[in-house]
């Protein structure tokens, strides 16, 4: 956090507004599906961050044609070829069998055999398409039309081409068709005494033993306007520490199929030669391009089987999306975030530094979710996140800028860089809203003032009587800032200076210190005055004589005026008492050499505080107008002059 840095009632609420803004900007452009390609990116990289499972696809078997098959088996497999195969299979006594070749037509041979063994064996499941758009369907083998032994095998690629998303499920109007995937997985769960049935506490979800499958909706995850149609479900790309295996038919043919290869497992049968076109992308591929991995459509089908049964045996569920309110309500959370914690950041390493921590928090919550089974938007929040904060840190700068010329005004350009520094990092100890918060403080003040101001300027032209004045003005104020005082006022040629303002003074060695700037300040403006008397002679202008009065002691300091302008002052008993003090028997001060162009007059509050580093002589007591008590006045002739032994004593060299 900043130093200084305060929450206000204002920032506060600016930090709010602002978050709420950039979160529901967020949602409007998420809403209106320009975030959905890098949301699904977002989850692709979970998908590959998940770590590898061990032994999920020990369930499932695939039989595949290789492109080494298509050379010694022919093209087009024929109805025998094929028919020769699932003998081969089912000599080993699995529980499914996929086919996932269609045979919507006969490609003789064998065409009578290939049907008998169809219709003799329930466990056979063979696939047919439904299609879409230019995309035509592809109507199952007619012996097994309307039975249960069909399946359909279309797949779902998002508008970038990847497969994420799976269906159980599609109704064309006439009848409701199973998935090729869910076909194999219920054969197989037959043993175990598990079916398909509705969930108990919603009817219209599936469930299948310990899991309950519930159906994609068109704006879950980061999806939007999604076609939804049918039931589906994202795909658990997990994974495996041990591949599914895949055989080849030349090998099955040749009887180089160990039997535990097959018995009581799902086994599907398909291409999986490059020249047959059945590859998709899915999230496991690492990038568009040439090399990025595909996987066989067959594949696709083996792991959407071997995934379904898991679920029901294991009480693995796909990867579930929280409810659309949920989502809106965790990026919102993440704006008002950003936004009021970019009230604390001011500076760009800073904003830098929380934006890259906020972004490494929120992606380890999302894959956290995700490795138990939730899709957390990351994207959305992480623009809301990014966005709050960076306005908000705007906000607060522009806010800065212009308290910093606000009390820049107050304190006016003769303040050094250290003080104004310092008043600018504990701003919130003295400012208020745009004023300065009134403090007691203890305080040394000093008035100066030209001896016979009026009747000099009179002789004057009006421009000579400017640079005249300035050039006094000016060298003196350089002075007053150089030992550390603020310029408080100017009137005419008066001036009047504060040690020890605008922040507080702690300790007595702060308040000696600010003495001693004060008392120095004016010997340095004495010694100036010998100096710029010889630069008018030397332009023939009037020469003059100054006074200055020095009083320590407790004043009231804060800011003076309405909002369109302020200044800073202090009021109080030394400020009264440094003006008598400047002012008192100006009547007897008459200049007889160089040595008495400035007379210096201290009260004793300032004299206990400094007595011992200056030659000084008791002036007298006096009453001074507008008091009743009586104060010690002392004149200030130098500094001491010490011996070596008493220096050494002093701490001093």
């Amino acid at each position: 956090m900043k130093p200084g840095f305060k929450f206000t009632l204002a920032t506060l609420m600016g930090g709010l507004v602002i978050g709420l803004a950039v979160a529901f900007s967020v949602l409007v452009v998420r809403d209106a599906g320009y975030l959905e390609g890098v949301e699904l990116n977002a989850y692709d990289w979970l998908v590959r961050a998940q770590p590898s499972a061990p032994d999920i696809e020990s369930r499932v078997t695939v039989i595949g044609m290789t492109e080494e098959d298509i050379r010694k088996q022919g093209w087009p497999l024929t109805d025998a070829t094929l028919a020769r195969v699932l003998t081969a299979v089912l000599a080993h006594r699995p529980r499914a069998i996929g086919v996932d070749i269609f045979r919507d037509v006969a490609v003789p041979p064998g065409h009578d055999d290939f049907e008998a063994l169809l219709t003799r064996n329930s466990r056979i499941v063979t696939v047919m398409k439904f299609g879409a758009g230019r995309e035509a369907g592809v109507a199952p083998p007619p012996v097994l039309a309307h039975s249960d032994q069909v399946g359909f095998n279309d797949l779902l690629p998002d508008r970038d081409g990847i497969v994420r998303r799976g269906l159980l499920f599609l109704d064309d109007g006439d009848q409701v068709s199973y998935a090729l995937s869910l076909q194999l997985a219920l054969r197989y769960l037959e043993r175990n005494g598990v079916s398909a049935q509705l969930d108990p506490p919603n009817p219209l979800h599936l469930r299948l033993g310990r899991t309950t499958f519930r159906p994609l909706e068109e704006n879950d995850g980061g999806y939007v306007g999604m076609d939804a149609r049918g039931y589906q479900i994202l795909i658990d790309f997990q994974k495996a520490v041990t591949p599914i295996p895949t055989l080849s038919f030349s090998a099955l043919l040749a009887g180089q199929v160990p039997p535990d290869a097959i018995r009581d497992k799902i086994v599907l049968i398909g291409y999986m030669a490059e020249s047959v076109p059945d590859l998709f992308y899915t999230p496991s591929s690492s990038g568009l391009g040439a090399g990025r991995p595909m996987m066989y459509g067959v594949l696709v089908h083996a792991h959407m089987a071997g995934r379904l049964v898991r679920a029901a045996l294991e009480g693995r569920p796909p990867v579930a999306t929280a409810t659309k309110h949920l989502e809106m309500g965790w990026i919102v959370a993440w704006g008002l975030l950003g936004g009021m914690l970019g009230l604390a950041m001011a500076s760009p390493w800073r904003f830098s530094l929380m934006g890259a921590g906020g972004l490494v928090i929120l992606g380890c919550i999302a894959y956290l979710a995700f490795l138990n089974g939730w899709w957390v938007p990351s994207v959305p929040p992480a623009l809301a996140w990014l966005g709050a904060a960076a306005l908000s840190t705007a906000y607060m700068s522009n806010q800065e800028k212009r308290q910093r010329a606000l009390l820049m005004q107050l304190f006016s350009r003769y303040l050094s860089k250290e003080v104004a520094d310092a008043v600018w990092e504990q701003r919130d100890q003295f400012m208020d809203g745009g004023r300065a918060r009134p403090q007691e403080l203890i305080a040394t003040v000093l008035f100066s003032d030209l001896e016979g101001f009026v009747t000099k300027s009179q002789k004057m032209d009006p421009q000579t009587v400017m640079e005249w004045t300035n050039s006094y003005i000016d060298t003196m104020a350089q002075l007053i800032m150089d030992h550390g005082g603020l310029v408080d006022d100017y009137f005419g040629d008066g001036i009047k200076a504060d040690f020890g303002v605008p922040l507080a003074r702690r300790t007595d060695t702060e308040i000696r210190r600010d003495a001693r700037n004060a008392v120095d300040c004016s010997l340095a403006m004495a010694g100036e005055m010998t100096r710029l008397n010889a630069f008018w002679r030397e332009r023939h202008l009037p020469t003059a004589k100054m006074r200055i009065g020095i009083y320590t002691g407790p004043v009231i300091a804060g800011s003076l005026g309405n909002a369109q302008r302020l200044k800073y002052t202090t009021v109080g008993d030394a400020v009264i008492l440094a003006s008598r003090l400047e002012s008192f028997d100006k009547e007897s001060f008459a200049a007889e050499s160089e040595g008495g162009l400035c007379r210096i007059l201290v009260g004793d509050s300032t004299m206990r505080y400094v007595g011992e580093d200056y030659q000084a002589h008791k002036v007298g007591e006096a009453t001074l107008k507008g008091r009743d008590d009586t104060i010690a006045i002392y004149r200030i002739i130098g500094r001491a002059e010490k011996t070596a032994s008493e220096s050494l004593r002093a701490g001093r060299p």
